[in-house]
């Protein structure tokens, strides 16, 4: 039996709270605009721009398995991409999207602000960039893995740097929410790296500590500014750039 089916959903709404939230600002986007999705991965978000005049672009070098060091997902489909190029050197001329997507993406940038730089390029102006990244992550996909995550004031001087202002920006969970996600990790953490499997004992310290996580975030009031999933952000292209 799998540790998350007898704990609290506290610290397991991270991916359910991020596409709720991109759902909600694909939506505001109107009929027909041309979106790139950066890094699309899978093109998992497709799903979500029926409305929109897709176009997907990836690096498509990453096969599921990397390096083995880290957490791996362990197989890639990319299906079929409509580009495929290095983020910060897209093939696309000025001004030649009215929004641009980059979900869960530039932890995995070598230069992440060469990428806002290009967004910017191709973005025509009063265009939508909606950003989504680890505030804190684990190593993943390695060895394509070269940031754990990004503070908001990242995304406040990056974006202001580049031409763009910032109409929303929100925390995904807090810092009991974040723990608990990690403690549902521990089993299989402890099982890779300690050799060991977890004990009817330990399960039960597991589950008094989420339940303690589970009341502290309950009556959370502000705990984001230390620690969250990430941020959620949405800005627009100044008319001047």
């Amino acid at each position: 039996m799998g540790l998350k089916s007898f704990l609290p959903d506290v610290g397991r709404r991270n991916e359910a709270a991020r596409l709720a939230w991109l759902e909600r600002s694909l939506r505001e986007i109107p009929a027909g605009s041309r979106l790139l999705d950066a890094g699309a991965g899978e093109q998992k978000l497709r799903k979500l721009c029926g409305h929109l005049r897709y176009v997907a672009q990836d690096l498509a070098q990453y096969d599921g398995r990397g390096n083995s060091a880290g957490l791996h997902s362990g197989g890639v489909n990319y299906g079929k991409l409509d580009i495929v190029s290095d983020i910060a050197s897209i093939p696309e001329p000025d001004s030649s999207f009215d929004a641009i997507m980059c979900t869960e993406v530039l932890e995995h940038v070598s230069d992440p602000g060469t990428a806002i730089r290009e967004f910017a390029r191709l973005l025509r102006p009063g265009g939508m960039l909606i950003l989504t990244a680890p505030f804190a992550s684990l190593t993943h996909m390695a060895p394509y893995h070269f940031s754990t995550g990004f503070n908001k004031y990242f995304y406040q001087t990056m974006l202001g740097n580049n031409g763009f202002d910032i109409v929303e920006i929100v925390a995904n969970g807090n810092y009991f929410e974040y723990l608990a996600q990690e403690l549902y990790r521990v089993r299989s953490i402890s099982q890779r790296y300690c050799g060991r499997s977890l004990r009817v004992w330990d399960y039960g310290a597991l589950f008094a500590l989420v339940c303690l996580l589970r009341r502290c975030s309950r009556t959370d009031s502000g705990s984001s500014e230390l620690l969250c999933h990430g941020y959620h952000v949405r800005a627009l292209k100044k008319a001047n750039r």
